[in-house]
């Protein structure tokens, strides 16, 4: 029998263990690239001598950022772009989730559909986009539908992956246990494809924010497109600069939720 050397001082196994430098070095990542861009920022400023309708500083975005919450634009454009985000993500999710399962379980509908799902994805969106605006008008209907249209693809190769992922003999004893579709589907598939269709709504929450700002450029009189629009026609660059750092504070809460739900559902996995 093998005997414990008392004076084994090596670090613990597994990859929840990790330094208290590289967690201290982790924790100043970001304030430091932040610190860094911003400061790389104000020195190009100060070193072309940029005017601030071409390039605004930093100071000069904070306060057009305030001044942009105070009265309240920013806020009512920003809840009109999320608003459109979240329903073109779940139409694509949902449409994508049905139409994946079906096509992971029959090859012939595969072969019949797959020639027109891989032209809609090889159509640029901003060439879509114009034609969803004069069919469905420049309400919001027509982003809806140019988010979902943008979500669909990546969600439905990530379902058609996951499900097809599931061992065959995994399937065999579910038939041996004589389980019907839904217990089959409830059981096995959905665990199986769960964390591929995670990860393909992560993208599709990312992308939907762009197919939203899309039909906003094309055809809107609200929204953060239509804001970052209006605000170039009248040459205030640091409204526009507010504007896009919304958007990129939107599309990565909406990955940070999808990332909660992936952590709650897949708590099993670990």
């Amino acid at each position: 029998m093998a005997i414990a050397n008392p004076l084994n001082t090596s670090l613990p196994a597994g990859p929840a263990y990790q330094p208290r430098s590289l967690r201290l070095w982790q924790a100043l990542l970001l304030p430091l690239s932040i610190g860094t861009l911003l400061a790389v920022w104000q020195g190009a400023i100060w070193l072309k001598q940029y005017k601030s309708y071409i390039l605004p500083s930093p100071a000069r975005v904070w306060q057009r950022l305030w001044v942009a919450l105070a009265d309240g634009t920013l806020a009512q454009h920003a809840a009109v772009t999320l608003s459109e985000s979240l329903g073109g993500l779940a139409l694509g999710l949902a449409v994508a989730a049905v139409l994946g399962y079906l096509l992971a379980h029959s090859r012939p509908l595969e072969s019949l559909l797959a020639p027109y799902i891989i032209a809609s994805q090889s159509i640029p969106i901003v060439a879509v986009a114009p034609l969803f605006i004069i069919w469905f008008g420049s309400g919001p209907a027509a982003k809806v539908l140019i988010c979902a249209l943008i979500v669909f693809f990546p969600v439905l190769i990530n379902v058609i992956v996951g499900v097809r992922s599931v061992e065959p003999d995994l399937r065999d004893l579910m038939r041996s246990l004589r389980s019907n579709r839904w217990q089959t589907f409830a059981h096995l598939e959905l665990p199986a494809a769960l964390p591929t269709l995670l990860a393909g709504v992560k993208i599709g929450a990312t992308l939907s924010v762009i197919g939203a700002v899309v039909g906003e450029f094309v055809g809107a009189d609200r929204g953060l497109g239509f804001l970052i629009t209006a605000a170039r026609g009248q040459f205030d660059t640091a409204l526009v600069f507010v504007a896009v750092l919304t958007l990129v504070v939107i599309a990565m809460s909406l990955y940070g939720l999808v990332a909660l739900l992936e952590r709650a559902l897949l708590a099993w996995k670990e």
